[in-house]
Formats: structure tokens, C-alpha cells, sequence
């Protein structure tokens, strides 16, 4: 494919980066996008939790520490080890009807795992910048028909939602404790932001409990798909779009942009809101063997409503996405269709196309 070094102003080229989480959906695209720009990449994370699941299929040969996120001794010594220039941490547990089976775990790898993360890049020399990924579901969700800004209230239903909340609050005490903008450049020399992103889907997300991947896995096995809450809706977005934002502020914070160094949505536009039965019905025009059944019982609760509002993202970063929500129905269903009609990924040509549709927008990181 062509080359991409140059996105992002050539910012990664070269660089030392850490994505911890890199096993994850999300974190396993942005390690591909990394390698593509020319950064030298390390993962810290957990094994992949499910088979098959996209890193091991891409075969990025990136460097990887397979550990734990809640233990600060090894994860500190991986990064005193490795000494990247800037850090974007995912590392989490992701699913929130898991985190009524496992609360404790959740809030572990939630919270401290923020912490560990935070502490760890506080002692360490080479740190110039981090990018700490939370979730739209960090907000106090009060179902309102207009998106959540950057300051409103964090809060949180169900355990996962409230860990990201406290996610949240945690990076700003040590932005404001550790890190403050008043000394930047003078006590030290990090700059921390905090990024919140919609539903995300694309190729390669085998979780349990999300929509896409149990239709495309039902779907595989030709059978029906369960589907519970048909009228909630989400800022459906494919991956590479808030992947998109947190490169473009990871670009200003290590160019040492201190105004960026606060919380930022990073979401689809308000036409991009779908409901769940909406979403099938698209992909359904991509494999018409998809067959889903409405389940009528009883499930833990689940926001019916949420929006975000990225003014501050279009007007501050000059960030935009890319697809339509049709863009991103197509080669999320393609992507599933290919791996298992043709055994094959088809991940960089995603990739590739997300880049080209940008470079047309003439989006202000691909300039």
C-alpha cells in the first residue's frame, strides 16, 4: 500500500510509541497504523481473550510484553525498559454486561489500571505524552436527545460505565497534580489527554456481547442472532475514525501543544445515531444471510439513549470523520464476509481506503 509515514505531519516516524490494550480490537488496528507510519511499536496487555481475534491475524511482529495492567512493578519496568515518547492507553475491561458478572475485576483494571499507567509514565525519563482512551459511557447518562461536551458530569449505571467515569477523574487529578499546564516545560515535560469515542466497530472484533461481532458469528455458523434492545441507539463508528483522533491529538501533544492536554469526544455526526435493528438491516445488504430474532427477556440494565458532541474536537482539532454510516456498515460487513467465505483479512485494505477517503477530504492530518 502507499506509504503513510507522512500522516500526521511524519509525527510517528521513528517514534518510540506504547499502546498498552494492543492485543484489543481497537488497540490491535492502531499498532497496524503505527507500524505503517514508521513508529517503533511495543504492546502491553493481556493475551487475547478470544480465538480467533484480530492481532494474532495481522501478525504485526511488533514488540509485546504480555502482562497485567493492575501490576505497576512490571509495568513500570517495561516502560523504563522500552522508553516511548509517547503512550496511548487502552488496556481495559471493555464490555459492560461483563462487568456485572465481574465488578471487582472491572474497577481493578478500570481505575488502577489508569493509575498504574499514569504512575508508571511519571517516573519515566522518555515520556513526553499520553492519550489515556476512556469511553462515550463515562458521562452521568441522563438519556437526553443532545450530546454530552466535555464537561459535563462523569458518572456511570452499571460498573463499567462508572469505572470509566473514575477513569476519567483519575487522569485529570494527575493532570492537575503531576502534570500541570502551569509548569509544563519547566518541572516536567508530559503532557496527559483523555479521549472519548462512541461505538466502535470494524473487522476483526470477536468480544462477546457486542452487536456486530455476535451477528457476524451467528451469521458464520448460519443461524439466527439474538438481538436485545432493537430500539436503543448509538454513535455507530467504524474504528479508524476516533483511531484518527487520538493520532491527530497525540500529533499536538508531542509537538508540545499544551492547550490540547484536556478531555476530548471524538463521535459521529447526529445522522450516524442509529438504532440496533438499523444497524442489522444495513449489513444485511452486504450478507444477505444474516437472520436475526428480537429476545424478549430480562437483561441488566443498558443506556437506551447516548450522544456525543464534538464541537470542541471539529472547531480545536480540526478533526472530522471520514464514512458515512453506509461507508461503515460496508466495510465492517465486508471485512466479516471475507474472513469467513475466503480465509482472508482484509485489514490494510481497510486501511487504505479509510486514508484515501481522508486524503480527498483533504482532512488537516493528511495534509
Amino acid at each position: 500500500m502507499e506509504s503513510l509515514v507522512d500522516l500526521f505531519g511524519g509525527s510517528y516516524r521513528g517514534k518510540k510509541v506504547l499502546v498498552t490494550g494492543h492485543t484489543g480490537f481497537k488497540g490491535s488496528w492502531l499498532c497496524l497504523w503505527m507500524r505503517e507510519m514508521g513508529a517503533e511499536v511495543m504492546g502491553y496487555a493481556l493475551d487475547p481473550n478470544t480465538d480467533p481475534n484480530h492481532y494474532d491475524l495481522l501478525k504485526l511482529g511488533i514488540q509485546s510484553t504480555i502482562a497485567d495492567i493492575r501490576n505497576l512493578a512490571e509495568l513500570k519496568a517495561a516502560i523504563v525498559q522500552f522508553s516511548p515518547e509517547i503512550v496511548f492507553h487502552l488496556a481495559a475491561q471493555p464490555l459492560v454486561r461483563l462487568s456485572y458478572q465481574q465488578p471487582v475485576e472491572t474497577f481493578e483494571t478500570n481505575i488502577m489500571g489508569t493509575v498504574n499507567l499514569l504512575e508508571a509514565c511519571r517516573s519515566a525519563e522518555s515520556v513526553r505524552a499520553v492519550v489515556v482512551i476512556t469511553s462515550d459511557k463515562c458521562y452521568d447518562n441522563k438519556e437526553w436527545v443532545w450530546g454530552y461536551r466535555e464537561q459535563d458530569a462523569m458518572g456511570g449505571y452499571d460498573p463499567y460505565s462508572a469505572s470509566k467515569g473514575c477513569s476519567e477523574l483519575v487522569t485529570g487529578s494527575y493532570r492537575n497534580s503531576f502534570f500541570p499546564l502551569s509548569t509544563y516545560g519547566q518541572k516536567h515535560h508530559v503532557l496527559v489527554a483523555s479521549a472519548r469515542a462512541g461505538n466502535v466497530i470494524g473487522g476483526g472484533d470477536w468480544a462477546l456481547d457486542r452487536l456486530v461481532p455476535d451477528v457476524m458469528k451467528a451469521t458464520s455458523e448460519k443461524r439466527s442472532v439474538l438481538i436485545r434492545n432493537p430500539g436503543s441507539t448509538r454513535p455507530w463508528q467504524h474504528v479508524l475514525e476516533p483511531l484518527s483522533g487520538y493520532l491527530l491529538l497525540g500529533q499536538k501533544l508531542l509537538e508540545g501543544r499544551s492547550e490540547f492536554a484536556e478531555a476530548w469526544n471524538f463521535g459521529p455526526e447526529d445522522t450516524e445515531n442509529l438504532s440496533v435493528e438499523t444497524v442489522i438491516t444495513a449489513l444485511q445488504k452486504n450478507w444477505p444471510a444474516i437472520q436475526y430474532t428480537i429476545d424478549t427477556g430480562d437483561h441488566p440494565h443498558e443506556a437506551n439513549l447516548l450522544k456525543l458532541d464534538c464541537s470542541k474536537a471539529h472547531t480545536c482539532l480540526h478533526w472530522y470523520g471520514v464514512y458515512e454510516a453506509h461507508d461503515t456498515f460496508d466495510r465492517t460487513g465486508n471485512w466479516y464476509r471475507t474472513y469467513y467465505e475466503d480465509q482472508k483479512t482484509t485489514s490494510l485494505d481497510d486501511l487504505a481506503h479509510y486514508v484515501r477517503a481522508a486524503q480527498q477530504k483533504q482532512l488537516v492530518w493528511t495534509l
